[in-house]
Parts: C-alpha cells; structure tokens; sequence
C-alpha cells in the first residue's frame, strides 16, 4: 500500500513539475527582447572587429579599442594613432542610414594613453505627420556622443582604464508626441571601467604564443529623457572575453578569441497570461544588480540574455590579414544570428579593413543583410619611427 502511494504521488510530482516546465515553456516561446535608448552605442563601428563576428575586448591592442576595451591602449606600441570608420546601415530599410566613427590615442609615457572618440549615427530624412497624416516637416534625426578615456599600465601584464561619454540624442527634432507633449533632444552621461591581461610565451620549436582576457563595464550613467516624465534606460553593458595568438613564424599568424555580452538593463516582466509589461522605473544602480536575476523564467532565461562572439583572424607578413567570426543571440531576445568575414591590409603609416555581414537561418529581407563597414587607421607614431 505504501509502495502504491509512493509510486502516485512520484507520478503526481512529475506531471506537476512537466506541466509548469511545459507552461513557462510556452510563454518563454514569446519574444522579450531587452531593448534600450540610443541603441547606436552598441553597434560595431570598426571593420576588423566587425569581420570577427564582433570581438574585441581582449584582442590585440589598435586604435579602435575605445569601442571594446579602453585599457588596451596601455600595451599599443604606437605613439599616436587615428581610425576613421563607416558603416551604411539597415540599407534594406532606408538609403541614408549610416554610423560614422573618429578615434585616435595618444601616448602619455610608457605606461599611460589618453584616447578620444566621436561617434555620430544618422538615421536619414524622415517625414513627420500629425495623427490626421498632415505632413508637418522633413527632419533628419541623429544621435552622437563624445568619449575620452585614461589608460593605465598596472603591471607587465595587466593595463586599466577609465572613459567618459556624453551622448545626445535628437529624434523628433522638438515636435508634439501624443502622450509626451513637447519633446526635446536627450542627453545622457556615462562612463566606462575595463582591465586587460595580456602576456607572451616563446615555445622551445621557437613559435611564440599570446594569451590575453578582458573586462569591459560600459555606459554606466544616467537615464535619457526625450520629454514628459518618461526615462530610458541607456545601454548598460557587460563583456568578458578571451584571445589566444599563434605565431606559427614571422609570416603566418592566428589569433582566436571569444566574447560574452550583457546588457546591464531590465528585463520586461509578464502577466499570469504571458502579457510583457512596461519595465520597472528603478535607479541605474539597482537596475544593473537586478539584470542577473529579473528574468521572468529564472536562470534559464538569464542564460538566454547572453550574446556570444567568436572570431578568428590570420595575419601574413603583418601586412595581410584574412578574418571570420561568428555572432548568436538567442531567438527570444532578438535572433540575431550572422556570420561575418573581411579583409585588411596594413602598411607602415596607414591600414585599410573591411568586412561583410551575412544573416544566418532568417527571415527574406532581413533588415541586417549585406552589412559593410570599412575602416581607415592612421599610424602618425611610424613617421618618427616609432
């Protein structure tokens, strides 16, 4: 009798735990996306990174590292460099939406760098109405923002560094929104705070190996308001990662690296009948704490806010490289899935990059196909010398 009773109440248990497994399986199901206010910040600006499925928070140290980590500018070897970057954007939505980037460093000492970087993101001519469909005036909204970064050469081995963001954000260009009233251009202050480690082996056969790891905490600030009592949410981000480099010879090297990326910002909360809600008005501060465990379904939902990259990159003579990488985001938090590939081409005082998007298992016409980007870096430092 006992045994019998066990045996139901086991089954009881397992159809009782298969059936809340099932039902937050079937809300899970539905999209919730994590999204934010001036989401340009998170866009790739550079192509070489962006040719590696967009890693770069612990690959090798260049001029564009304010994007991925600051404090890699500790190890460049240069003195003073600048990068010029552009993006066209979405060109399968609109014709004159673009991302635009200047950055440049500048060695203080062997151990310190100062870096800056102007980033200006367009999103094209755009036609207002009112409610009725009344055209009311062209406008192109934009958004920009200006980072300065100290980085600091700990140890050997280990860099850190400190950036400042200011963003401003112009979309309506002043006009009436039902529900807000007047509206006005957002600003926004932020900053960044990353590490690096980097060392170098040389192995018995002679071929010498790299292996490095980063952190990067940015746009850490505050909220963006465009009018009214409404406050967004900036893109508060986390991202760790790795890269390990073979050089096989003088000629031939290869670089692998592998980064994880989360956004620091609530997650939307559901209703007993799966409905998103509006997200929680809370400070940035506890904002960031509770983006580790918001998730409406636990942990494996949490899991599920991950962004992975991974890249690999050969170099030929120093002067050639050939680059490939690989980007995933889980298809409830925005099915982002591509795969990327590029070229640069590196001489003494200038180098050229480019890379090419290409979806991967979407939907026709997706708005992310045949994404380019090309970058121009600029080495002052090699006409000394240096």
């Amino acid at each position: 009798m006992l045994r019998k009773m066990f045996s139901i109440s086991i089954i009881i248990i397992f159809v009782f735990t298969t059936s809340i497994s099932n039902a937050q399986e079937e809300l899970v199901e539905k999209l919730n996306s994590i999204s934010t206010a001036v989401p340009f910040l998170t866009i790739t600006p550079n192509a070489n990174a962006g040719a590696m499925g967009e890693v770069g928070v612990a690959t090798a140290p260049d001029v564009n590292s304010m994007k991925w980590n600051a404090s890699k500018y500790a190890f460049t070897k240069q003195d003073f460099g600048v990068s010029l970057s552009y993006t066209p954007w979405l060109r399968k939505l609109t014709g004159d939406m673009s991302l635009n980037n200047l950055t440049g460093y500048k060695r203080i000492n062997r151990r310190q760098t100062v870096a800056f970087s102007l980033t200006y993101f367009t999103i094209g001519e755009i036609q207002f109405t009112d409610q009725s469909g009344f055209k009311l005036m062209m406008y192109n909204p934009n958004e920009f923002s200006v980072d300065g970064a100290y980085a600091l050469q700990l140890s050997d081995y280990i860099s850190g560094a400190i950036s400042l963001r200011f963003i401003l954000s112009d979309l309506t260009g002043g006009q009436q929104v039902s529900g807000v009233g007047e509206t006005h251009a957002g600003t926004a202050y932020a900053g960044d705070l990353s590490f690096f480690y980097r060392r170098s082996f040389e192995h018995e056969d002679e071929r010498k190996s790299t292996i490095a790891a980063g952190i990067c905490v940015s746009n850490l600030g505050s909220k963006i308001s465009y009018g009214g009592t409404m406050q967004n949410f900036i893109p508060a981000n986390l991202r760790i990662g790795t890269a390990y480099t073979l050089a096989l010879d003088k000629n031939n090297e290869f670089t692998f690296a592998f980064d994880i990326n989360k956004l620091l910002v609530p997650t939307r909360q559901m209703d007993e009948d799966g409905n998103l809600l509006p997200i929680e008005d809370v400070a940035v501060p506890v904002a960031i704490v509770q983006s580790f465990y918001d998730a409406p379904f636990g942990l494996q939902e949490e899991l599920h806010e991950l962004m992975y990259s991974t890249g690999l990159e050969y170099w030929y003579a120093g002067n050639f490289a050939i680059r490939g990488g690989y980007f995933h985001e889980h298809k409830f938090k925005g099915a982002r899935k591509y795969a990327t590939m590029g070229i640069g081409l590196k001489l003494k005082v200038f180098n050229i990059d480019f890379s090419y998007l290409i979806p991967v298992a979407s939907a026709p016409n997706n708005p992310l196909e045949e994404t380019l980007r090309f970058t121009l870096g600029f080495n002052f430092g090699a006409l000394n010398g240096s």
